[in-house]
């Protein structure tokens, strides 16, 4: 649809003409998220405060104009690319660290701040937000409630929707709402912020995040254990949650991404390493020590034939950025890249590989594989050298393949980077009609005009 140009002059009274953006140039760069799909909105908004972003939204639902929320669009599924065209409402302006409560550790931001500059500032007060997706330099802290982020430190201590205790948000009507509080219990009513974590924009826009920190560990040590074999590489894994011990971050690649990692960063590898771990134990400055001793151990039981560690902080963060530089090393050898993340039980990794490994070779497509070993969150990476029809449509195939194949061992289709659009045909694969039903009544109830990011999670 094509907005009347007296909704476009409504929008300029609430926001400014600055801040309403109409020209092609602008409207182009807020078509796209990471997957690099691509849709043109109709206007592009950049609200400064709450009352703004709900009065905007009330024209929308008067006017029955799709609203699409934007943080920095790293998302991997379509959640930011207004397919519908519509209004994009760009949450770059709102990035303000409301609060950071050291006595009672929790902290107030606004949507558009973003994750690894939030953490630096609690950090440097002796505190700690733990989820730690692979974008944190970019991603905002809305889209990480909006997608319930997880990342590396997932293994030991959960995902966003563990710290979020309340949620300020901007209904389809326009209305505000608060839910939860900034008590660490509080089961009052239904968990709305619970519901709403995760949602994908599809249920209302958050304009206020109440957090909740945790004491900074007092240190960490990181180790690289280098395999000949990923099946083996993934038995460790296992081996080591199965140890009792719970390191902070369990990260495997394969292969096809460590040397492209190599590649991208001018590092060296292992020429006989078929799988790569990077390990990550926390805690005081003996038990960080003692726990990694045991990994070690286990890894060398496991054929690891290559194993170096480091507490030098400057030494971790080098490697920690060998892992966080995957995907743009992978982005740099292929014109398209299809990045899945399943998730199984971590008993079932080296069999997942292995049934990924063989659907690659009968569709004839390259895939690469890594991810957070320790929750058994895989990324499949299928890499196309060209952008064909016949290539993609082998492609869609293996896809529906490796989904089939990780809900055959009680996994899921995505463990972190939601549905958006480019899942949505494969959620009744996973999901059973009644409660499929269930959602999608709750999504006519929060949103009745299907005004909040259409086309997304639902076909």
């Amino acid at each position: 649809m094509e907005i009347d140009r007296k909704v476009i002059k409504e929008l300029r009274k609430i926001v400014g003409k600055e801040r309403c953006l109409t020209d092609f140039e602008d409207r182009l760069v807020h078509s796209y998220d990471a997957t690099k799909q691509s849709e043109i909105p109709d206007v592009v908004v950049k609200p400064l405060s709450t009352e703004e972003v709900s009065r905007v939204v009330k024209v929308a639902y008067e006017g029955e104009i799709p609203v699409y929320g934007r943080g920095a669009a790293s998302g991997l599924t379509g959640g930011a690319v207004p397919v519908e065209k519509g209004m994009v409402v760009n949450f770059a302006e709102m990035k303000r660290i409301i609060e950071i409560d050291a006595e009672n550790l929790t902290a107030v931001v606004e949507p558009g701040v973003v994750l690894e500059d939030f953490q630096k500032e609690v950090e440097r007060l002796g505190l700690f937000y733990p989820p730690d997706p692979a974008s944190s330099d970019v991603a905002t802290m809305g889209g990480t409630v909006a997608e319930c982020a997880g990342g590396l430190r997932g293994v030991k201590y959960g995902v966003t929707r563990d710290y979020i205790l309340g949620l300020e948000v901007i209904l389809a009507n326009g209305d505000i709402v608060n839910t939860g509080s900034r008590t660490v219990k509080n089961v009052t009513g239904y968990d709305l912020t619970r519901l709403l974590v995760g949602s994908e924009g599809t249920l209302g826009l958050f304009t206020k995040i109440v957090l909740r920190l945790i004491p900074l560990p007092e240190a960490a040590v990181t180790a690289i254990a280098y395999f000949e074999d990923l099946g083996k590489g993934a038995e460790a894994c296992s081996a080591i949650m199965a140890s009792r011990v719970l390191p902070r971050a369990l990260e495997i690649m394969d292969r096809m991404c460590y040397r492209n990692v190599q590649r991208y960063r001018e590092t060296e590898f292992s020429e006989k390493a078929e799988a790569v771990l990077l390990i990550e134990t926390d805690g005081t400055s003996e038990s960080a020590k003692t726990e990694m001793v045991k990994v070690i151990s286990i890894c060398e039981g496991h054929g690891a034939f290559d194993i170096a560690q480091t507490d030098d902080e400057k030494e971790r963060e080098s490697l920690w950025q060998l892992r966080k530089s995957i995907s743009p090393a992978l982005y740099s050898i292929c014109e398209r890249r299809i990045n899945e993340d399943i998730c199984v039980p971590r008993s079932e990794l080296a069999r997942t590989f292995a049934r990924i490994e063989e659907i690659g070779k009968r569709h004839g497509v390259t895939i690469g594989n890594y991810g957070h070993a320790g929750d058994g969150n895989i990324h499949v990476n299928i890499l196309l050298e060209r952008d064909w029809p016949e290539l993609v449509e082998k492609a869609e195939r293996a896809v529906e393949e490796v989904f089939r194949a990780a809900l055959e061992v009680g996994g899921t289709l995505s463990g972190e980077h939601g549905i958006g659009n480019t899942k949505s045909k494969y959620l009744s694969m996973e999901v059973q009609p009644r409660e499929l039903a269930l959602m999608r009544d709750l999504k006519r109830l929060f949103d009745p005009k299907n005004i909040l990011n259409p086309g997304k999670i639902f076909i």
